[in-house]
């Protein structure tokens, strides 16, 4: 898919954590366990228990394999079980993993905390689930962090929209990208990245893009929101029109890769690369969304 030896880095994946927005009610599991089964089939994902030999080897070497098979360079990781385990586990191949801290940003210590996993653990950046954040983001308590995201000039991903599946959060005081305007604005040296194309919210996503030169777009996961808007929307008009409006230089590529049998989810990169060279991106910008804006924001060479 890509010339001269060119390796793709992938902004967005996940090491296993828990999951505080799924529901446990029997109702919801039943369907979503059917939702699952619906698209492992439509996107032609392997099927639990199908690589028994794969099973009994360590998390983080499956990782390397499965990168290699697709010819990956690299993959940040937004989450695990907490911010030493995610660097304990990214710490044996510091050239093809990367990592962001991920604790409560309402926690009483949480920019000590931020600082440690960056200076001492080697972190470098902050992931957040706006709906998670039970405070507005611009909430005086909440300045120290930003404070020293901002002088460090650390990005920051932060989920916005429908999270979780049946019995999920649809409606939240932070589900909107736009919750995150007055903090984005304060603090322009904060690179904020966005996933999934606001995930239900791609109007406000833009609206936050034209206030805001420090919003990066993330094209993470299969988008498969867009079936749940009242117009018609596919991948490329999410591309094009992103394209247009902020350019390649603030799009960047991420999967969503969460765990195994499936591992790197190769799929959505094959999907993702054919829209842009059918939409006739520069080499240099192809290169840009899909490893290279990426390495920039995370300073890797």
């Amino acid at each position: 898919m890509f010339t001269s030896g060119f390796k793709v880095f992938d902004i967005h994946g996940h090491l296993p954590y828990a999951q505080p927005f799924l529901s446990t009610n029997e109702i919801h599991v039943k369907k979503n366990r059917e939702r699952a089964e619906t698209m492992r089939l439509t996107w032609d994902f392997p099927k639990e228990g199908s690589d028994p030999e794969g099973e009994g080897k360590p998390l983080m070497e499956r990782w390397i394999e499965t990168l290699d098979r697709h010819n990956i360079g690299g993959i940040n990781f937004l989450t695990a079980a907490n911010n030493d385990d995610l660097a304990s586990k990214i710490s044996a191949n510091p050239d093809r993993f990367t990592g962001f801290a991920h604790h409560s940003i309402e926690a009483p210590n949480a920019r000590e905390e931020l600082e440690r996993a960056v200076d001492v653990l080697g972190l470098r950046g902050y992931k957040l689930f706006g709906p998670m954040v039970q405070i507005p983001f611009h909430d005086r308590s909440l300045k120290p962090v930003w404070e020293f995201l901002a002088e460090r000039q650390l990005p920051v991903l932060i989920h916005f929209g429908l999270l979780g599946h049946t019995g999920g959060i649809v409606q939240h005081l932070n589900i909107n990208p736009l919750s995150i305007f007055n903090v984005a604005s304060e603090y322009p040296t904060i690179p904020f990245l966005i996933p999934h194309f606001g995930a239900g919210y791609f109007q406000e996503l833009l609206h936050l893009c034209w206030g805001c030169p420090n919003i990066y777009v993330d094209t993470s996961g299969s988008n498969q929101w867009v079936r749940w808007t009242l117009y018609e929307l596919t991948l490329e008009q999410l591309f094009r029109k992103t394209y247009e409006l902020i350019g390649p230089e603030r799009i960047v590529f991420g999967t969503d890769s969460n765990g195994f049998p499936r591992g790197f989810i190769n799929r959505y990169l094959q999907d993702q690369v054919r829209i842009a060279r059918e939409l006739r991106f520069r080499e240099e910008e192809i290169e840009g969304i899909f490893g290279n804006n990426a390495r920039k924001l995370l300073k890797l060479q």
